[in-house]
């Protein structure tokens, strides 16, 4: 009982540091379009405790408050993971001692920094954004090196706080210069990366010129071995280190139609060797609701191509024994196209991207195609009823592979909406490299939002 006090009395603590931000808006409607939203949330998660072979449930009550200033937003994530076990006859409550307790390697900041689920500032495209919180678009420049990297796919067992920033100089009438950097975990500071950019022709007058951005970027995992202990390297695990050079030119600026043209030389200096890659390519939006891309690929000897990719946290294994040079691949020239669209402001968005080898080979599983595809169907679609999945697979070499669960991660989320109640059901279906073996979670849970 003593942990469930400390539990709610900091998280009653934290919501009345918040509070005050909310107090400025009610004095003044006008202020800068203060809102407050809360959803509670009731139901049941099932955990892979480490001391058991079968996952555990528990009931859950879950807070999420919300408090946006303007071009500020802060959302915190305070659950409450309980039981009632049997004790000589008895019955007696358990709160979930992992969720508030650092263990083993954990530190104050692995479980505290992710009751934040976001601290927000500005948007994506803005001169200044800032997000602090769960990622699941983490990218850098063209994508080559980190492109869509999430640091999500642990949830609910593991809720990891991560930092994207992008600065423009345009902020401070400079717009010679611009950054975008990335961290996944700031409590380890394991993955992370930057791009520093410049627009050499911005005050030039010359048409599209004016527009070329070229860039430098860094990105790097310090601790490849952090989120799951490695079992088929035969050395000790070193920082994963990669720098690449490119350039992105737009050729269309219309409000129908864009196009931008780019190109990467990425470097991964591994096992004493400089392993390269060229990625050459064009996408952009056209009318305004549906994005496109097509990238050709020139890929040298054990060079990994999007290392960072959206499911990187599952195949950190994988990738780091071809960059350590353990593992060999020979190079190939491949490809990649990606599509999506936006409809009716988020309501119905399908984005997918499909890569591969000119001339695939099955002896050697890099070069066959990985397709990562995701569709969200939101409120207002269908009557009650919303949802969201992604569906990631790698190696495949027929079409029957293509619905092989094997080497793919499966995320769903399912909602029904009556009134203020929303029932969620949400699975993840997932592969473990490590052991070979496979992980599910499942979470059924009834909310209010208001």
């Amino acid at each position: 009982m003593r942990l469930l006090y400390r539990a709610i009395s900091f998280s009653f603590l934290l919501c009345l540091l918040l509070s005050p931000l909310t107090a400025q808006d009610q004095d003044n409607e006008n202020s800068g379009g203060m809102d407050f939203a809360m959803t509670i949330e009731l139901g049941a998660q099932t955990f892979n405790e480490d001391d058991s072979t079968d996952p555990v449930t528990y009931q859950s009550l879950s807070l999420y408050p919300e408090f946006i200033f303007g071009k500020i937003g802060v959302g915190l994530a305070l659950a409450f993971n309980y039981r009632f076990v049997d004790d000589e006859g008895e019955s007696s409550f358990e709160l979930r001692e992992e969720d508030w307790v650092p263990e083993g390697n954990q530190s104050f900041l692995d479980l505290y920094l992710p009751l934040f689920r976001y601290v927000r500032y500005g948007y994506k495209g803005d001169p200044l954004y800032a997000k602090i919180g769960s990622i699941n678009d983490g990218t850098l420049g063209t994508g080559f090196m980190m492109a869509n990297y999430s640091n999500m796919l642990f949830l609910p067992e593991q809720r990891i706080i991560g930092l994207t920033l992008d600065l423009d100089g345009g902020l401070f009438d400079f717009p010679y210069v611009g950054m975008e950097s990335f961290v996944g975990n700031l409590a380890a500071f394991d993955v992370l990366g930057t791009r520093l950019y410049v627009r050499p022709l911005v005050t030039t007058g010359l048409p599209l010129l004016e527009n070329l951005q070229i860039g430098a970027t860094y990105a790097a995992d310090t601790q490849p071995d952090a989120l799951y202990e490695f079992t088929r390297t035969t050395e000790e695990v070193d920082t994963v280190g990669m720098f690449s050079m490119d350039f992105i030119q737009p050729l269309l600026t219309g409000d129908a139609f864009t196009m931008a043209l780019y190109g990467d030389a990425s470097f991964q200096p591994g096992n004493d060797e400089i392993n390269s890659g060229l990625l050459v390519g064009f996408g952009g939006k056209a009318l305004k609701f549906i994005d496109y891309g097509v990238n050709s690929l020139f890929l040298g000897d054990n060079f990994v191509p999007f290392y960072f990719d959206g499911a990187y946290d599952l195949f950190r294994e994988d990738k780091y024994l071809i960059y350590s040079g353990e593992n060999s691949v020979a190079g190939y020239s491949g490809w990649q196209a990606m599509l999506g669209f936006n409809l009716l402001t988020d309501t119905l968005v399908f984005k997918t991207s499909l890569d591969g080898a000119f001339a695939p080979d099955e002896a050697q599983p890099s070069t066959l195609p990985h397709l990562r595809s995701t569709l969200v169907v939101g409120e207002g679609l269908l009557p009650g009823i919303f949802f969201d999945v992604t569906y990631d697979k790698r190696y495949i070499d027929s079409f029957e592979e293509l619905i092989d669960p094997e080497d793919a991660l499966i995320l769903a989320n399912l909602n029904y909406k009556t009134g203020p109640a929303i029932i969620t059901f949400g699975y993840t279906l997932r592969y473990v490299p490590a052991d070979g073996s496979w992980e599910t979670t499942a979470k059924l849970s009834s909310s209010i939002s208001m």
